[in-house]
């Protein structure tokens, strides 16, 4: 099938570009001697999880039980879930996968430390923890180096748990401050006993500066296999690199410098990037995207001195295409102009 016969609005995938991504993502983490966890959040697909560890990737990072379960019955053996697990429903699904596959996950405070104690409790078996560490974001995160120290005995006081090490996710553009935070946790660990094997940061933004985190041992990218508007505009790639398009139809042109598409926000999602406008038109670069509803999308055609017609197809690049990932049953996987594969979002809507 042509990609221009697909019904709209529907998802369109570039094969080449996404794995020309992973592929320069894997050999800048081999260079410097990182270890590489991608976020499977953006894409939630078994087959590009499977394709990222072929690639070299250690595992994948899992942000919720729901996407491990999957990812975990595709085959992927190694995942990493960067999230305080509370509930007993929760941990059971936790214990469950700690039997099958190799799991580690993180905690930020003595409650979600104590919940992971009293349901794994198997010395010789035990639960991996990292420590979640605020340097900068404003998240989740123990806020000060003593409490890193403070939680890492708790974790190794407990005869089901290991302490594994620290984890963050780091501000953008202040990667010196992070590398400052984490290199005074590792030594305050040190001196009072304790070693943190592991030290996870993450984010596509910085990516390619990643390597500037000295005491960073993995990263977990996760953007960056499609990219978007929003990375183009951090810096991480160009527009020619995003591999992620939604395909559109113009249903309307109700006046000359006006056009409505098929996809509103619940075919792009709402965020909104520091480029002006709710998507990037390929055929149209000047147009500007400048209203969502539900299942209209409004274009201003002011700027642009060519113009779309009633019924004609467009393709358009995502602000943040993690969420609209999220929106779509099934993504269509291109080479060229030809669809080539349909498959199943298989753990899109898996929030718990």
């Amino acid at each position: 099938m042509r990609i221009l016969d697909l019904e709209t609005p529907a998802v369109v995938i570039d094969r080449a570009r996404a794995k020309a991504n992973l592929v320069r993502a894997q050999a800048y983490a081999d260079e410097h001697g990182l270890k590489l966890r991608p976020h499977i959040k953006t894409h939630k697909l078994p087959m590009f999880a499977q394709l990222q560890c072929d690639l070299g990737a250690v595992g994948i990072t899992c942000q919720k039980i729901g996407e491990a379960e999957v990812m975990a019955d595709a085959g992927i053996t190694d995942i990493f879930i960067p999230y305080n697990i509370l509930g007993a429903g929760k941990l059971d699904r936790l214990l469950a996968l700690h039997r099958r596959i190799t799991i580690s996950v993180t905690a930020d405070s003595a409650v979600t430390v104590a919940g992971y104690a009293a349901h794994f409790t198997d010395p010789d078996h035990p639960l991996p923890v990292l420590i979640e560490c605020d340097t900068g974001a404003g998240r989740c995160g123990v806020q000060t180096v003593e409490e890193v120290v403070t939680l890492a005995k708790e974790i190794d006081a407990a005869p089901g748990l290991r302490f594994e090490g620290l984890m963050t996710y780091p501000p953008r553009g202040k990667l010196a401050e992070v590398e400052e935070w984490l290199s005074e946790a590792i030594a305050a660990l040190e001196k009072n006993g304790l070693r943190a094997n592991t030290v996870s940061s993450g984010g596509s933004p910085d990516f390619y500066e990643a390597g500037s985190v000295k005491s960073a041992t993995e990263h977990r990218p996760g953007t960056y296999i499609y990219s978007d508007r929003m990375q183009v505009a951090f810096g991480h790639g160009t527009l020619e690199d995003c591999a992620f398009t939604v395909l559109a139809t113009v249903v309307s042109r109700p006046t000359e410098n006006r056009a409505v598409i098929d996809a509103g926000s619940k075919a792009l999602a709402a965020d909104l990037a520091p480029v002006p406008g709710h998507g990037h038109i390929v055929e149209y670069p000047d147009a500007v995207i400048t209203g969502l509803s539900e299942e209209h999308g409004v274009i201003d055609l002011s700027g642009s001195a060519k113009k779309p017609e009633i019924g004609e197809k467009v393709r358009i690049i995502p602000n943040h295409v993690c969420p609209v990932s999220n929106l779509y049953d099934e993504v269509n996987l291109a080479d060229g102009d030809t669809v080539t594969e349909t498959v199943p979002v298989a753990a899109r809507g898996r929030l718990t």
